[in-house]
């Protein structure tokens, strides 16, 4: 016998992404649609264990589609990494007459949705928001096409620096666990290394590859940095390794840490966080429970939590092999 779904939570979980307000609205109004009270929960995990909770309806949620960060603010919970924690949130949603939530967040927040969903036989559904791109279940993550476009922006602008200066620039952008990123702005930005954790270039051959490089007629280079990238300790070791070995280049280092967060999301994340908010309200309609939403082939998807969190997101390697060419 299904649960009757009366009000629903709705919350931001772990690090922000653009995207994550169009989500919050589509959540809003897809229970609105559907005749559903919607509540935004303020702080995470944390605000659920304090009852900082606020009724939303439509026009609540009015004027933010276009904007970066979250509204609902986003914080991470140690409590609610305890079982009293977890038991403390429950009893502040069952006090509020709610019913079931809708988590934003990465894998970190799908875990600790995954957990309570076992403990309390809560229904649950997960939007992933992480401009990472790496949970698995989906081909696109919200903030992820946003992010892109930023990098993109700024290695362009540090790319007129560099030719007017015959300069090598080592470009460090997010991707602790995967690569999308840096191989992809690395492609579009044309630059002329990409480094990334799941292939190990070798501190030796990049230095033979920006050898090429130079010898090809190239007087200045890019090379993009995943931070993950297993090659040195950091970005200023490979920096420091170059200097020793290529005196004809003048290296500089940009690591471009939470810029890559911000800005107001793209038509693609607006467009993809309204379809999964509403994939998520009537999922949870329909009486599904303990799923993150994703995009697959341009199909709205559901992916069990266990294995969103415990799968690997892979790199196209097509985009390597591409990268290769390109950069000759």
């Amino acid at each position: 016998m299904l649960q009757t779904i009366k009000k629903i939570g709705v919350l931001t979980s772990g690090g922000d992404a653009p995207g994550m307000n169009a989500a919050i609205r589509s959540v809003v109004r897809a229970c609105a649609f559907h005749d559903i009270k919607c509540y935004g929960i303020y702080r995470g995990y944390e605000g659920m264990i304090d009852g900082d909770f606020v009724e939303m309806d439509a026009r609540s949620v009015k004027g933010i589609i276009n904007k970066g960060g979250t509204v609902l603010k986003s914080a991470r919970s140690n409590k609610f990494r305890t079982k009293e924690g977890r038991q403390i949130a429950y009893d502040k949603l069952r006090e509020a007459g709610i019913d079931a939530f809708v988590v934003i967040g990465g894998d970190g927040s799908f875990t600790g949705a995954m957990i309570f969903n076992q403990e309390f036989n809560f229904p649950v559904m997960g939007i992933p928001g992480t401009i990472d791109n790496d949970i698995y279940g989906t081909t696109h993550t919200l903030g992820y096409d946003t992010a892109l476009n930023t990098v993109v922006d700024v290695i362009d602008k540090i790319r007129d620096t560099a030719s007017s200066h015959n300069r090598l620039f080592f470009i460090e952008v997010m991707g602790r666990d995967v690569g999308h990123i840096a191989l992809n702005v690395g492609i579009g930005a044309g630059a002329e290394e990409i480094l990334i954790p799941e292939e190990d270039l070798g501190l030796d051959r990049l230095v033979e590859s920006l050898r090429r490089s130079k010898a090809s007629g190239k007087s200045s280079s890019i090379v993009i940095v995943a931070e993950g990238d297993k090659i040195g300790k950091s970005v200023f070791e490979l920096k420091d390794y170059v200097d020793e070995n290529m005196a004809e280049y003048e290296v500089r280092v940009s690591v471009l840490g939470h810029m890559q967060r911000g800005g107001s999301p793209s038509c693609f994340d607006r467009v993809l966080a309204s379809r999964m908010g509403v994939k998520a309200v009537e999922s949870l309609i329909t009486g599904k429970s303990n799923y993150m939403v994703g995009i697959k082939n341009d199909v709205m998807d559901l992916t069990p939590f266990d294995q969103a969190v415990k799968g690997k997101s892979k790199i196209n390697m097509e985009l390597l092999r591409v990268s290769d060419i390109m950069s000759i």
